[in-house]
C-alpha cells in the first residue's frame, strides 16, 4: 500500500510542473505564462530573435525607480518589464499597447472589443472617463475577471462626448458606449500583492 501511495504522489508532482517555456514553445505570447518564468537571464533564450533594451526609470506617477526591459522595440511586439528591483529577478508589471502577438490567458489583447471583454468578464464591466493618466482603466465589478491580475485600459474610435471624460466611472446608456466602439488600447499584468 505505501508503494502505491509513493508512486501516486510521484506522479502526481510530476504533472504539477510549470510550463517552462523555450524559444519554440507556442505559449510563448501569454503574458501570464510569462510572468510566472521570467527573470533578466530567462529573457534572452525564450526570446533569441528579440532586441532587449534595459535601463532604470521612475515609474508609478514618478514615485519608485525601476528596472525595466523592453522587448521587440519598436515593432508590433513591444513589450515594456518593469522588474520589482534592480536585480531584475522578478516582474513587477508587464505592459503591452501594439497590436502583437501577446494576450492574455482568457484572449484579451490590444483591439479586443468592448462586448467581447463583457462576454470574457461573463458580467458587466465599468470604465473610466479618457483625457487623463488612467483614461479607459477597466472595472471587471463582479465579473469572471474581478480577481484576476489583469488591467485593461479602453480607447473609443470615434470621438467621445465631454461627458465621457474625466477621473470618473463613465455612466452611459448601452447605446452611447457601443457607439463610441472601444477598443482595448493597453493591458497591465500586476504582480499579484
Amino acid at each position: 500500500m505505501k508503494k502505491l501511495l509513493i508512486l501516486g504522489l510521484i506522479i502526481l508532482a510530476s504533472g504539477c510542473k510549470s510550463k517552462k517555456l523555450t524559444a519554440n514553445s507556442p505559449e510563448k505570447f501569454r503574458l501570464e505564462n510569462l510572468a510566472e518564468v521570467i527573470n533578466e537571464n530567462s529573457l534572452e533564450k525564450i526570446y533569441p530573435d528579440a532586441e532587449i533594451s534595459e535601463g532604470v526609470d521612475l515609474f508609478e506617477e514618478g514615485t519608485i525607480e525601476r528596472a525595466y526591459s523592453i522587448l521587440y522595440p519598436n515593432t508590433d511586439d513591444e513589450l515594456l518589464i518593469i522588474w520589482e528591483d534592480k536585480t531584475m529577478n522578478k516582474p513587477h508589471q508587464i505592459y503591452t499597447e501594439n497590436d502583437g502577438r501577446w494576450r492574455t490567458s482568457e484572449g484579451i489583447e490590444v483591439g479586443t472589443s468592448y462586448e467581447d471583454l463583457v462576454k470574457i468578464n461573463e458580467g458587466s464591466i465599468d470604465f473610466y472617463g479618457f483625457g487623463w493618466d488612467y483614461s479607459g482603466a477597466v472595472d471587471w465589478k463582479d465579473g469572471k475577471m474581478k480577481d484576476s491580475n489583469v488591467r485593461v485600459f479602453l480607447a473609443p474610435v470615434a470621438a467621445p462626448p465631454k461627458s465621457f471624460y474625466g477621473d470618473k466611472i463613465i455612466e452611459a446608456d448601452p447605446e452611447d458606449i457601443i457607439n463610441l466602439d472601444l477598443k482595448v488600447r493597453a493591458i497591465i499584468l500586476q504582480k499579484e500583492d
